[in-house]
């Protein structure tokens, strides 16, 4: 049966093992395909549920006793399960802050800690507010530091040249996990040994990739991540971040924001700052309950489809929709700005136009698809494999070749004004 047949989504569909997670969201529009999971996931029914339960139930009726009843343990507790999710053990990932507030303190403790050296080494594949803060962490360290940012084709992961800047005077590499345009996901045991070769240290934004792609954090000796909960984790809109920290660093990085949350006696209220031995330390300020809280029906769906199994249904999808582009988009005008090689993609695909800005509003207000787009030209189509089907992958493909075909993108203008 050729691909380009409607009946072939639907056979593909009909065999998938994890179509019924999809019935544990809240879908109420039909027609409305969304491949935005990769910015922001949708809702769980069993989240609306226990947001109810947090709001009436522990704030309303058990009012500050909730702290004894379990929200003092929230961030350790789903912390632990996000670590199942990335390879690492449940005393090394904790949920707290957003990713830019765990980036900083990471990797100023990072440099901090590897004091003699004066280089930090990224991508300009990195996500800009990455890079805004370690120029901040350039400006703010012990000593002087420069960033170094090692140009790439625009898709791939500069994997030599970063080979050849890491040296014995960088103090730390920096990177996205899976990058943020063109969907390029790195080998992370690889460049991890790079930077350990050098004796520098190395920190992974594990945010495009974190319920998607699989890792092994502790097998690739992985010292330092962090990651949001509101993409593939579908924690909701702005949800708190996580930080990992191998158990050995744990005790020898300092935390650059030291706050009451903290300490080792956090109800002792002394005047001196005496820091919890463990993981903790890296918290800061009182954490949001209700953001918090509703982070962990995300978490525990995908432990029980299991990272491995969604991972498969990804490169299948992924793999499908290129496949799509070949026949039917490629001949519009239409680039691949992503990775053919499965195993350097993550679960989201980016075609290049250059009309690409007015192609995904007129996808968006005229034909029920929601992507996002993301400069110069790129549409990024998002596939979460916990709720995407083939059949959405269907007809997001063939909604956009109608949009071209029939030249509905010559309605918007070239403003880009709003989120996507």
């Amino acid at each position: 049966m050729p691909i380009t047949d409607f009946a072939y989504a639907q056979q593909l569909d009909a065999q998938d093992p994890l179509a019924h997670f999809r019935d544990q969201f809240v879908i109420d529009d039909p027609d409305l395909i969304y491949l935005d999971g990769n910015s922001l996931g949708r809702l769980l029914k069993s989240s609306k549920s226990a947001a109810v339960d947090l709001v009436e139930r522990q704030w309303g009726q058990q009012l500050i006793r909730g702290w004894n009843e379990g929200w003092m343990d929230l961030q350790a507790q789903i912390g632990g399960k996000i670590g199942q999710l990335i390879g690492a053990d449940a005393d090394e990932v904790i949920v707290a802050d957003s990713t830019s507030i765990n980036l900083f303190k990471l990797a100023l403790a990072a440099v901090n800690y590897n004091n003699g050296r004066s280089k930090i080494i990224t991508d300009d594949l990195n996500f800009p507010s990455d890079l805004y803060i370690l120029h901040g962490v350039t400006r703010l360290a012990r000593r002087p530091l420069q960033l170094q940012i090692i140009p790439s084709d625009g898709i791939h992961g500069p994997v030599e040249a970063l080979a050849a800047a890491i040296d014995d005077d960088t103090a730390l590499v920096a990177l996205s996990h899976t990058v943020f345009k063109s969907s390029y996901t790195y080998d992370i045991a690889a460049i991890t040994q790079l930077a350990h070769n050098a004796g520098a240290m190395m920190l992974w934004d594990m945010s495009h990739s974190v319920g998607s792609v699989p890792a092994n954090l502790q097998a690739a000796n992985v010292p330092l991540a962090v990651g949001c909960t509101y993409k593939y984790l579908n924690g909701g809109p702005g949800s708190p971040a996580f930080l990992y920290i191998q158990r050995e660093w744990q005790s020898k990085l300092g935390n650059p924001i030291t706050g009451w949350m903290g300490h080792e006696q956090i109800f002792e209220f002394a005047l001196d700052y005496q820091r919890d031995a463990g993981l903790r330390h890296f918290l800061t300020g009182t954490p949001p309950i209700l953001s918090t809280a509703l982070i962990e029906p995300g978490v525990d769906l995908l432990l029980e489809a299991g990272m491995d199994n969604l991972r498969e249904k990804s490169v299948r999808q992924t793999n499908y929709l290129i496949a799509l582009w070949r026949e039917w988009l490629a001949p519009l005008g239409f680039r691949l700005n992503s990775p053919a090689e499965a195993a350097q993609r993550g679960s989201h695909v980016s075609l290049g136009h250059n009309d690409g800005w007015r192609n995904s509003q007129a996808l968006i207000n005229d034909m029920h698809v929601i992507p996002d787009f993301r400069k110069p030209d790129n549409i990024r189509l998002g596939i979460a494999p916990i709720y995407t089907s083939f059949t959405d992958i269907y007809e997001a493909m063939l909604r956009l070749r109608h949009v071209v075909e029939n030249k509905l993108y010559e309605r918007y203008g070239l403003v880009e004004n709003v989120v996507t």
